[in-house]
Order: structure tokens, then C-alpha cells, then sequence
């Protein structure tokens, strides 16, 4: 049973953004700041990837755990009420994910996921999407 009235749920549910959250924004500024430009949320491309680097044949998707699943993740947990409800909307969220990514490689493009609990560690991350943005590339 759902703790909060149906009018409450939805207001709730309203106020969670589907982009321009606070770990994309993060991840904007940490990408921008390494000195990399990007394009937001291509809708020409499956899933609309949030940070799309053309030049590079790249995309990264920034993920939030508990709305794509993460595996192995505590903040993937599944709620307690309304069960019936939530498993098959999240299920269908990481399917979905997972076709998106299928798609975009058979385009030829390079995918990163960034999951919302790697935000914690910029160093490492930094060290993630650098790599990644610089392999296509060939720079040092």
C-alpha cells in the first residue's frame, strides 16, 4: 500500500526531471571542464543520449541507479509498495537501455554508461571519460 494519496504520489512523481539533473549537470560541468564539447540529448539518435560528441563518434548516457537498474547497486533497490507496479516500469526502463546502446553501436557510434554512484569519485571518472573520449581519437 502506497504510503502518500494518489494526489501527493503524482506531484511527487513530477518533480523528478528527466533532464538536467543534478548528476547530469555535474556531469556536464566535469566533461566541459576537461575541455571536451558536446551536443545535448540528439533525438536523431536512439535514447537521445545526454552528451553527444559527433566529431568522435561518441555518446555518454548518465544513468540513475535505482531508474535503470544498475546491478549490484544499493541505490537500485526496489521499493516496498506497489510491486506489481514498479518491476515491470523498471524492467522495461534497462531493457530498453540496452536496445538503445545495441543501436547506437550498430551505427557506429561508441557508448559510455555513467551511473549515478560513480559520481562520487571525479578523479576516477575523469580518468573514465578521458580515455574514453580520447580512444576514437588517438591522443595521449
Amino acid at each position: 500500500m502506497d504510503t502518500l494519496s494518489p494526489q501527493e504520489r503524482s506531484k511527487r512523481m513530477s518533480l523528478i526531471r528527466g533532464t538536467g539533473s543534478a548528476p547530469e549537470m555535474k556531469l556536464r560541468r566535469l566533461v566541459h571542464g576537461m575541455g571536451f564539447r558536446y551536443r545535448l540529448h540528439v533525438r536523431e539518435l536512439p535514447g537521445k543520449p545526454d552528451l553527444v560528441f559527433p566529431s568522435r563518434r561518441a555518446v555518454i548516457f548518465m544513468h540513475g541507479c535505482f531508474w535503470h537498474r544498475h546491478k549490484g547497486c544499493k541505490l537500485a533497490r526496489l521499493p516496498k509498495s506497489k510491486l506489481d507496479f514498479w518491476k515491470p516500469k523498471l524492467e522495461a526502463n534497462r531493457k530498453r537501455d540496452l536496445r538503445n546502446q545495441q543501436q547506437l553501436k550498430s551505427l557506429g557510434w561508441r557508448v559510455l554508461v555513467v551511473w549515478e554512484c560513480e559520481m562520487g569519485d571525479i578523479e576516477r571518472l575523469s580518468l573514465i571519460i578521458r580515455d574514453f573520449l580520447r580512444e576514437q581519437k588517438g591522443e595521449e
